[in-house]
């Protein structure tokens, strides 16, 4: 007998209205835009790389900011006839345009870096500062509006990692500014804005990495896959679980699908689908559809890890004896 299961909608919109507020991402649009205006007009007036490479990474903010923002009003829409799933697969692209964001923005940056350390320009060092400190403030604004919350969301750790980093590049360019004007090292302002570039490459590409990996598929990094399995199969009743296969249907919803092969019939699916719901719910799993087999019931998947073609709990049928 087989039987299937979805996670209450009301739980996944409740749980996306609660992550989808756009206050943040509104706030942080419009305190990044002045941030990059200011810090434009200050670096190339006064001669500072490092401040115009912190400028460039502002720009990057915001358009990461409206990235993400459009992704999560997407993701929040129903799904359709067309797109069954929704489109929370929009937060995961938008994850992707923004570690790609980054890295140019880095790319730009170290450039510029190394043109200015061959040729230094004079930097006045005092607007400098200031614009500097005024972009720790407004970046440690922006990451703190989105609360503690962004650390199950990719898309809201996507623009967080955006901001963090970006205040970490003014906290540079402000003690870069401070050295220029206490001890006269005009080159230091062209290394400080090369080192820049690298922190922000680095961080653009962990994100890439994980953008990627999303994107393909992969079981999410805040689920632990072993786990899952222990707890379908320690539930009442289940002697197996084969064809499990976890994946991030957004950046902030996961989705499971498994087979539960029965030790023995019973007349209690529906408790057991249930009891399946509540344990999948407590390790962040919000989506899963869950087919349970009568003893000895096996059908072959040849993308799940747990039971490949051959194994004890999902065997390859023999050939036929002669004569039958």
């Amino acid at each position: 007998m087989a039987s299937h299961s979805d996670q209450h909608q009301a739980h996944e919109h409740g749980q996306t209205h609660r992550q989808g507020s756009p206050r943040a991402f509104f706030w942080g649009v419009l305190l990044n835009s002045g941030l990059s205006g200011l810090q434009l007009a200050i670096g190339i007036g006064f001669g500072s790389l490092a401040l115009i490479g912190d400028a460039i990474h502002n720009l990057g903010d915001v358009a990461g900011l409206l990235f993400g923002w459009g992704a999560e009003r997407l993701s929040a829409r129903p799904a359709t006839a067309r797109f069954t799933y929704g489109l929370g697969r929009s937060t995961q692209l938008a994850s992707l345009m923004n570690a790609a964001l980054i890295l140019m923005a880095a790319g730009v940056v170290i450039v510029e870096g190394v043109q200015r350390l061959l040729d230094p320009v004079p930097v006045v060092s005092g607007p400098v500062a200031w614009a500097a400190a005024a972009g720790i403030v407004v970046n440690l604004l922006s990451a703190r509006l989105f609360g503690g919350g962004h650390h199950h969301d990719l898309n809201r750790r996507a623009a967080v990692v955006h901001l963090l980093t970006d205040a970490a590049v003014s906290a540079a360019v402000l003690v870069s500014a401070l050295l220029v004007g206490l001890v006269g090292w005009m080159w230091l302002d062209a290394v400080t804005a090369i080192g820049v570039g690298l922190a922000v490459a680095w961080s653009g590409w962990e994100l890439l990495g994980e953008a990627l990996s999303a994107s393909l598929d992969a079981v999410p990094r805040d689920i632990n896959l072993t786990a899952v399995e222990t707890a379908l199969r320690t539930l009442p009743g289940v002697e197996n679980v084969h064809h499990l296969h976890v994946w991030g249907m957004s950046t902030s919803r996961t989705a499971l699908t498994a087979h539960l092969s029965r030790a023995t019939a019973g007349e209690e699916d529906g408790e057991l689908l249930q009891l399946a719901q509540q344990r999948l719910a407590d390790l962040g799993i919000t989506h899963s559809t869950i087919q349970i087999e009568p003893p000895g019931g096996c059908s072959q998947d040849r993308l799940s890890p747990q039971a490949p073609p051959g194994s004890p709990s999902c065997p390859v049928p023999g050939p036929a004896p002669p004569g039958s």
